[in-house]
């Protein structure tokens, strides 16, 4: 046992190592369950009690030594690079790979983001899980209202004392939840995933994406909002966008209306994506139901304020001309690799 002890000690002396590899393989070698020194301790089993002192200190000696020169031999490899093969050609020419693209949602969605960030709107985010009150009662909801049913709300659970728990049906929810947590002034947006019980089809899913907006503060108008969709158009589609508000309906907004843009395709002459109309509807917006503003412990008579709907998905197929939304949840790369952004 003496003799190997001696031997490996020699050997561990002269041992040179150039790689991570070999360092590795010198490693398992002597340290591994299999190598050499866990043979040597099983051998130190069967050694007389008179020699196992002397025995016990050789084998301690030679494990140490083993470390010491594996952590040499570490440092070498590292200060090296650790490789056999030659060192590397910085005068190589670059060999780029291709990357990868964002989804066209994504890339729609930051543009929006970004436009109402340099007019002076934060962002905020909230739950995609939501109660009765969040999602439809602080928004004027009467109980009856249609968008209650399961035929167009996805019902998680119900509980008697918490009320129904459900997917959000849109952003407003983190609306009321802004305007509950602060006073105004407020000037936030809104964008997230929502969930509609809807029947999958070429204009519908039952899961997509908003942008919603809101600007509570004492003296806010209806001229505030029709500007700032004005410059949010422009900047989205082109500085010669048009637009026009139609007199429309939500529970949340009085007055409401829908905003048109001018058809991309037709610059407004008619055409089949605008159904010659020259106009294509893109968002839903109006001045925040007084109703609402109390709800949310907001004075009505000292604030008002605007709020705006975008659906990105809509959003995107005007900016694309993009006639079924159901490619954007196919993962066909042959689609994807169309859209390429800095975004």
């Amino acid at each position: 046992m003496k003799t190997k002890i001696s031997e490996y000690l020699e050997e561990i002396k002269a041992l040179e190592v150039k790689s991570a590899e070999q360092l590795e393989g010198f490693r398992v070698k002597f340290l591994g369950k299999k190598g050499l020194l866990n043979d040597l301790f099983e051998d130190f089993k069967k050694v007389a009690p008179e020699e196992r002192k002397e025995m016990g200190q050789l084998l301690n000696s030679l494990k140490t030594s083993v470390q010491e020169r594996l952590n040499e031999l570490k440092e070498m490899v590292e200060s090296t690079g650790g490789s056999d093969e030659p060192s590397l050609d910085l005068t190589m020419p670059v060999n780029f790979s291709r990357l990868g693209t964002r989804h066209p949602i994504s890339i729609v969605r930051n543009q929006i983001v970004d436009i109402f960030l340099k007019m002076g709107f934060s962002v905020a985010e909230g739950p995609e899980i939501e109660d009765d009150w969040h999602n439809f009662s602080a928004l004027n909801f009467p109980p009856e209202h249609p968008a209650r049913d399961m035929q167009d709300t996805f019902f998680v659970e119900h509980h008697p004392v918490r009320g129904d728990l459900a997917l959000r049906t849109h952003t407003s929810s983190v609306q009321v939840r802004v305007m509950e947590s602060g006073q105004p002034p407020i000037r936030q947006i809104f964008p997230g995933r929502v969930y509609r019980n809807e029947a999958i089809s070429a204009r519908a899913h039952c899961m997509f994406h908003q942008v919603e907006g809101l600007y509570i503060d004492k003296g806010v108008s209806f001229a505030d909002l029709k500007q700032a969709l004005l410059i949010f158009a422009r900047e989205m589609f082109g500085p010669e966008t048009q637009i026009r508000l139609r007199p429309s309906y939500f529970p949340f907004t009085e007055p409401s209306a829908e905003m048109d843009i001018s058809c991309l395709i037709c610059g407004g002459e008619g055409c089949n994506i605008c159904k010659h109309t020259g106009w294509v509807e893109v968002l839903g917006c109006g001045m925040v139901d007084p109703n609402v503003l109390r709800n949310c412990n907001i004075d009505p008579e000292i604030y008002t304020g605007y709020a705006f709907g975008i659906g990105i998905e809509r959003m995107t197929m005007v900016k694309y001309r993009i006639n079924d939304l159901r490619l954007y949840f196919e993962n066909d790369l042959r689609f994807l690799e169309q859209f390429e952004s800095v975004y």
